[in-house]
């Protein structure tokens, strides 16, 4: 990895005015299949504990692992292997995944999955917005589903800067219909760059439609995710992988979490379109098998 791979194309100011680059700029960035890190700073007492008489400053550069592509035009990325922390020290009180999403704008929001099996004492809906009169750079617009397994909320933090950062490696070797008809490159270019070692990624086109409850709101969109372990079928040309995990989320402008609007889980996708789906439901943590077919790109990085 050379530096220059690493880029900028979006950096936006404490109240989300942009000071450098455009939106157009991070779109693009996304749908040419670029990793994506966003580097913030906040002080000790005002973001983390306002108790505190520490005002240390911290800089804090996140991975944003799964990132969307909404009408073309959006671009949004989610943390989808953190676990909640309590700085400096220790991790959270009790084990959850900590969901964080970003937009484009600088709106913020967290899905938080429970894992410790706590029954929950309130069922799925529109909770009361929780007051944050200690740390007024905290600004909850709606909360969801407050004492279930799986509580969201979507807020603006007031971060000192909020930079996006891409990693511009990855190129598009192979894109396919639903059902498998090749548009774009070959199967037998993305097996050849997959021997070599290449990490791979996907690109899949309306995964979340399934989420939309008002077909007239339904959105085209594009959710990328990394490949894990990857299969070749050398006989039938086909390609196979288990993906990394990824967070689903029902498609807007900008994107947000809501009660049963998102789901997270693990794919299994295959270059003739079909994908088989292990989702998880955040609320009762039960898993459920389901299969589509979808259109593919497919990414591999030198």
């Amino acid at each position: 990895m050379t530096s220059t791979t690493i880029h900028s194309p979006l950096i936006l100011n404490s109240d989300r005015t942009v000071r450098q680059g455009s939106y157009r700029a991070f779109a693009d960035a996304i749908r040419r299949g670029a990793d994506l890190r966003i580097g913030t700073e906040f002080r000790h007492n005002e973001h983390i504990d306002p108790s505190s008489t520490s005002s240390e400053l911290v800089r804090e550069v996140a991975e944003f692992r799964t990132t969307y592509l909404l009408d073309d035009r959006w671009a949004a990325g989610i943390m989808t292997l953190r676990q909640p922390v309590d700085l400096p020290d220790n991790f959270g009180p009790r084990p959850s995944m900590s969901f964080f999403l970003y937009n484009q704008d600088g709106l913020q929001a967290i899905a938080r999955p429970y894992l410790d099996g706590v029954r929950p004492s309130s069922t799925p809906g529109a909770s009361e917005i929780e007051d944050h009169a200690q740390m007024p750079r905290y600004h909850e617009f709606n909360n969801w589903d407050k004492n279930t397994n799986a509580p969201s909320s979507n807020f603006i933090y007031d971060f000192e800067e909020f930079r996006f950062l891409v990693n511009d490696r990855w190129r598009e070797v192979l894109a396919h219909s639903a059902e498998g008809a090749v548009e774009r490159g070959s199967v037998a270019e993305l097996a050849d760059a997959f021997a070599c070692g290449m990490p791979v990624k996907l690109g899949i086109r309306n995964l979340c439609t399934d989420l939309v409850v008002d077909e007239n709101t339904n959105m085209n969109h594009e959710v990328f995710v990394h490949a894990g372990s990857c299969y070749y079928y050398t006989l039938r040309k086909l390609f196979i992988t288990g993906t990394h995990p990824v967070v689903r989320v029902r498609p807007a402008t900008p994107l947000e979490y809501m009660t049963y609007g998102w789901d997270f889980g693990w794919l299994m996708a295959r270059s003739d379109g079909r994908v088989m789906r292990w989702l998880c439901n955040p609320y009762t943590l039960e898993f459920t098998k389901t299969e589509r077919q979808y259109a593919i790109r497919w990414f591999v990085c030198a």
